[in-house]
């Protein structure tokens, strides 16, 4: 077996796939970092740069005075932290529960929130939207349906960090990922910590907490990055600019109805404004998520 994996040829050939996956990674940022760095009228007469220019800096500087991009990292930042300490919350608790309590509808309670990764938000977006805008009419659905009584209270979650990141915490993938590694803790542990006059809470809190570190960071920067691009919730919860997140942000300098050219450099630039946080989380958490995905040190 050694013998095959040292093979040149076998060698040569890991070496170009790896390159190849590095150009496709790689690629779309230099090119967007080439494209940040010349001029519109350049863009707009030869296409995407291919070789850098000498207009970065000031084509950052039209970014940062022409858009409150400040302003919309700090939203995007907040929602997306939002998220993610509820999504771990959520799927941390819920997998604990799936586990470690035993009742008869469990597997069903669990298969049935793992079939919810069929309705992603896309399918979703109409009656989240409705919940958003009036968080007490389902209740109020329910109250005039089965009791006849009218509910007048209203609760408008648009706009707001709430209405951005309650819906989105929901996470039957973050419950999966947590299930899986508790089912892989012996159940030694849970019978020394019953022993030892240790409950549940406190054998989640003290135990299962500190050993799932590497899942934590793993699924963290996940729903992070995911939360952090997301563009169709925030683009239909918001109406007012100051709750903008840096992915509207960056579609405020494509025109709409002024027939003007669209600006790609600037849109390059302020795309390479919004990649540098999520490159500070991955770099932060690069270790524990590589853990987390591949299993090593749990």
């Amino acid at each position: 077996m050694n013998m095959v994996e040292r093979h040149p040829l076998l060698k040569a050939t890991t070496l170009v796939l790896l390159m190849l996956s590095l150009v496709f990674a790689l690629g779309p940022i230099y090119l967007a970092l080439c494209s940040a760095s010349v001029t519109s009228h350049q863009i707009l007469l030869h296409g995407l740069a291919l070789l850098p220019g000498k207009y970065l800096w000031e084509n950052l500087s039209a970014v940062l005075h022409r858009a409150d991009i400040g302003h919309m990292l700090v939203n995007s930042c907040v929602v997306s932290l939002i998220v993610v300490a509820g999504k771990l919350a959520l799927a941390s608790t819920s997998a604990f529960a799936a586990v470690y309590f035993r009742s008869r509808v469990r597997h069903l309670v669990f298969w049935g929130t793992f079939i919810t990764l069929l309705l992603p938000l896309e399918v979703r977006i109409v009656p989240t939207y409705a919940v958003a805008s009036d968080l007490f009419e389902p209740l109020r659905s329910i109250l005039t349906l089965f009791t006849g009584l009218h509910l007048h209270a209203s609760l408008n979650l648009l706009d707001s960090y709430t209405g951005l990141s309650l819906p989105l915490m929901a996470s039957a993938t973050g419950t999966f990922l947590f299930r899986q590694f508790y089912l892989t803790v012996p159940a030694e542990l849970s019978e020394a910590a019953r022993m030892d006059g240790a409950g549940p809470v406190r054998f989640f809190v003290d135990i299962l907490l500190p050993l799932s570190k590497a899942n934590f960071a793993a699924l963290g920067t996940i729903v992070f990055l995911t939360t952090w691009k997301d563009y169709m919730w925030p683009l239909v919860a918001i109406s007012r600019p100051e709750m903008r997140t840096i992915s509207l942000g960056i579609s405020t300098f494509l025109p709409t109805e002024t027939g003007q050219p669209p600006e790609w450099n600037l849109v390059m630039a302020a795309a390479l404004i919004a990649l540098a946080p999520p490159l500070v989380v991955i770099g932060l958490t690069q270790r524990w998520f590589v853990r987390g995905v591949t299993g090593v040190g749990k």
